[in-house]
């Protein structure tokens, strides 16, 4: 079979690196790519968001099956548009991706529809939203409505950063938002949970946890993420049930009844508090970086997978993991998640000796004159996997000693969490 990936970024890279261990694939393009999906896959250049150009291209590798990683395309009606020229395309339509690109939408559907999550309100006026802070208190959390990257979310701990950030976002700060979502802060533990939909049924897809914040201990700034680790120790078969039946499940059911049932990768991030799963967003897609540890871990054929989503061909799939701890860790350009430092070179990859329990996937990097460069604030993904987290950790810390790269950075205590507990 011939694949396609949309996208630029380590969770493409990630995907590629699975589907190129299929039986099945002839031949795998990546559109754009960055300088690690051009050493498994043909990297072709093209903006994602130009659905025409994308196509043409399509339409001329002959391509079975196109898999639609990052979330804008998808917020923008690229499954709507590719499904019309009869291409099979792997994600949520149009409408089905406001559950992301619509924090409000999902917030309003799980009021509806009594999905545990926290209590909210919507504004597109400063006084309305200025009562609402005053009479919640903080800690709260403020929210931009639309697609910002991961950053659009700022915990608030006085009534005068609720405001600033209130302001920031009303006032135009992330252009695909002049609407804020102000929501109770929640106590617990946060988790990533994901699952595979077919229009008719769904699979769990594994677990992880991320960690959103810049700094050492989940301090500072959030972020696209910092680095994960799977499985979530989190997770019991306890908790699962919950999950599934208090919010997956009526999510699709609600999705179904309004017309656009649910098809793709869908990620819930979740509070957990005293046992009891809480409802925090929904991404429309694999997560980044948690798809990187996923895919370490998966052992089922991921293009096995797809094929049969598309067909709504799930029901009956077993998927199978590995029971090996996963951890990724995200080196990231100095300077990030603000103005952060571009077109650096990195040296000494080659350092890093790749094998099933070792990878390094690409985030923001490109290729010139055979040396690897920075192009934007995610660049690495160093990826390990070991009996324990502790020994994942460890290897992927010594894995980064190996690199030479200055304007880098990266946090040490990914997966502290669970590490400290033990």
């Amino acid at each position: 079979m011939n694949l396609a990936v949309i996208g630029s970024g380590g969770r493409e890279h990630a995907i590629c690196y699975k589907l190129k261990q299929s039986a099945k694939i002839k031949k795998l393009i990546c559109i754009p790519g960055n300088a690690g999906t051009q050493k498994i896959a043909e990297n072709i250049k093209e903006d994602i968001s130009n659905f025409d150009g994308l196509y043409e291209i399509i339409k001329k590798q002959n391509i079975d099956i196109v898999i639609v990683g990052p979330e804008q395309p998808l917020v923008d009606g690229i499954v709507d548009y590719l499904s019309k020229k009869q291409v099979r395309v792997f994600g949520p339509d149009k409408f089905t991706s406001q559950l992301e690109g619509s924090k409000a939408f999902m917030k309003n559907l799980c009021k509806k529809n009594n999905i545990p999550t926290a209590n909210f309100g919507v504004f597109n006026n400063f006084d309305n939203a200025y009562r609402f802070i005053k009479k919640n208190g903080t800690p709260i959390v403020v929210k931009a409505d639309g697609l910002a990257g991961g950053k659009g979310v700022s915990v608030c701990n006085s009534t005068e950063e609720a405001v600033k950030n209130t302001k920031e976002i009303l006032d135009g700060k992330f252009k695909s938002s002049h609407q804020v979502v102000l929501e109770k802060f929640l106590e617990g533990e946060e988790l990533s949970y994901f699952v595979i939909v077919d229009k008719s049924s769904y699979l769990s897809f594994g677990s992880a946890q991320d960690h959103k914040r810049v700094g050492e201990g989940d301090t500072g700034p959030n972020t696209g993420g910092m680095g994960a680790y799977s499985p979530a120790p989190l997770l019991t078969n306890k908790l699962e049930e919950k999950i599934k039946k208090k919010i997956i499940e009526p999510t699709l059911k609600a999705m179904k009844d309004l017309g656009h049932p649910y098809k793709g990768f869908l990620y819930a991030g979740l509070m957990i508090n005293k046992g009891e799963p809480y409802l925090i967003e929904y991404n429309i897609r694999m997560g980044d970086p948690e798809c990187q540890v996923l895919m370490m871990r998966l052992e089922t054929d991921l293009l096995e997978i797809i094929d049969r989503a598309t067909k709504n061909k799930i029901n009956n799939l077993k998927i199978e993991w590995n029971k090996k701890s996963s951890i990724t860790i995200v080196l990231c350009a100095k300077g990030y998640p603000y103005n952060y430092i571009k077109d650096s070179e990195i040296k000494n990859l080659s350092n890093v000796l790749t094998d099933k329990n070792n990878q390094i996937f690409h985030a923001g990097t490109y290729e010139k004159n055979n040396k690897t460069y920075s192009s934007g604030g995610r660049v690495l993904n160093i990826t390990s996997s070991s009996e324990s987290l502790t020994e994942a950790r460890n290897k992927s810390l010594a894995n980064i000693d190996k690199i030479n790269w200055p304007d880098g950075f990266f946090r040490k205590d990914i997966g502290w969490r669970t590490i400290n507990n033990k």
